[in-house]
């Protein structure tokens, strides 16, 4: 028996208890740090502020379900319009599921969604859209509309469509929906078709929806509309259509949309890549839906024929807090446009674009007040629409032939619009390419190009420096 003495017992007790008290201090910390982690994740998928991502989708037991269970055959070939519908039935009769597209090429004829589901297409799988348009059900036209777009009457339906959805989440390994568009846009431009062509991906009067991690090509018209939806999160998709030749095959189009989230994303379409709107002339007045609270961030985007991001034309249910950030344009004929006109009465207001790379375009940042296409001769020409509060704060680019063209007039001035470090080399040796026309705002410290006259100018501490009596002039030329 070894025989301790009390004083060396005490000092390996003194020694015992720094151990376990270093080792409790460091328990303690780790739950800490693991909760303070766990919260600032959940923080930042939920967003802060007045933009907030859509939550997760609230099922607690996802059943799985395979699309070949239901018959479905990859072979770009066989119709799987069956296959797919079969699945979305049993996923809503369990109460919600995820759906798994394997590798293979699936032809199909539209088909609905359902509350509480993923669609998940997995590496090397391809959704086909059906070219002949008999398979396509006609739906009525959108309360905010009047009619179809292009032709008055019911309108083709989308190839994947949902309505009155829930927690919804299209998503995968890189999976891609193809709408074959090309014989649809070949029908259009030989006048063949009754209806207003049908979009991609369409979902109406929905919440809490998820779009991922897929690739949306090819559409007959508009690929991604969300109308009428709340709580939406766009992230991470690739959206291809020709450049030339595509008509009408926007990228996004959230329509009467509110807290929306479009981020990381490469749009290289044949019209506009992102189109915000909310409903057109006495139409939309009536329908009274605004968009608002979106946030598009971190996005490449290229139109040859019309505008990377647009606001409008139809907006007038109006279009209002809008923040973009970190958005690269190159190769194409604008950047960003906000376009309207006499007729659709709403509002565009608190408009933010910070950091904005601009390479090679026509033309810069754009708004148009002349826009003058109305769904029918029903139009009030009364209903005037209100820009005011537009921010651009470090623009940046080369290659460009004008860098600003605000085009207000007497009935509808530009109000409030603002500009702070922006530098834009021109590619059109000549005065005038930044040009406005009934316009009130201000600049922060220097900018390049020299701004118009009819800005008041500040300095940066945005002390005023000289105050326009310009705000009235014209110096517009549609010539460059």
């Amino acid at each position: 028996m070894v025989e301790i003495s009390s004083s060396g017992a005490r000092s390996q007790l003194r020694h015992l208890w720094i151990v376990s008290s270093h080792r409790a201090v460091f328990i303690t910390l780790w739950i800490v740090g693991f909760m303070s982690l766990f919260l600032w994740q959940r923080r930042s998928v939920e967003g802060f502020g007045i933009f907030r991502r859509a939550p997760s989708p609230a099922v607690v037991d996802w059943a799985e379900f395979d699309l070949r269970e239901f018959g479905g055959v990859g072979d770009g070939v066989t119709l799987n319009t069956a296959a797919f519908e079969s699945a979305v039935t049993a996923i809503a009769r369990r109460g919600g599921g995820r759906l798994t597209v394997p590798r293979g090429a699936w032809l199909t004829a539209p088909f609905n969604l359902t509350s509480h589901m993923i669609l998940f297409l997995d590496e090397g799988a391809e959704i086909l859209g059906i070219e002949d348009e008999t398979y396509w059900p006609l739906m009525p036209p959108l309360p905010s509309y009047g009619y179809g777009r292009e032709h008055k009457g019911p309108r083709y339906g989308s190839l994947i469509h949902g309505q009155n959805l829930k927690n919804v989440i299209i998503t995968g390994n890189n999976g891609t929906i193809n709408g074959q568009g090309k014989s649809w846009w070949i029908r259009y431009r030989q006048k063949l078709l009754n209806h207003t062509r049908g979009p991609l991906v369409q979902l109406l009067w929905s919440r809490d929806i998820i779009i991922s991690n897929i690739t949306l090509r090819d559409s007959p018209f508009w690929t991604l509309h969300p109308y009428d939806c709340k709580n939406v999160t766009i992230s991470n998709l690739t959206i291809l259509a020709p450049v030339l030749g595509a008509p009408n095959t926007d990228g996004i189009d959230p329509d009467s949309c509110e807290d929306m989230v479009i981020e990381n994303c490469f749009i290289c379409v044949g019209d506009d890549g992102i189109a915000i709107k909310s409903g057109w002339d006495q139409y939309g007045i009536s329908y009274g839906r605004p968009s608002t609270n979106i946030l598009i961030r971190n996005v490449t985007l290229r139109s040859v024929v019309s505008a990377g991001v647009s606001i409008g034309s139809e907006m007038s249910g109006g279009v209002s807090n809008i923040s973009m950030e970190n958005l690269r344009f190159w190769d194409s004929r604008r950047a960003v446009r906000i376009k309207t006109a006499t007729g659709r009465g709403g509002y565009v207001r608190n408009i933010s674009c910070r950091n904005m790379s601009l390479t090679n375009l026509r033309i810069g940042i754009v708004i148009k007040t002349d826009y003058n296409e109305h769904a029918d001769a029903g139009f009030d020409p009364k209903a005037l629409p209100v820009i005011e509060n537009i921010t651009f704060t470090g623009v940046y680019g080369k290659d460009v032939r004008v860098p600003v063209r605000l085009h207000g007039s007497n009935e509808i001035p530009v109000k409030g619009i603002s500009f702070r470090d922006m530098s834009v080399a021109v590619s059109y040796k000549k005065k005038h390419v930044f040009q406005c026309s009934f316009v009130e705002g201000r600049v922060i410290g220097t900018i390049s190009p020299p701004p118009c006259e009819n800005l008041d100018i500040y300095d940066e501490q945005e002390r005023l420096v000289k105050r326009s009596t310009s705000q009235n002039n014209s110096d517009i030329d549609y010539d460059l």
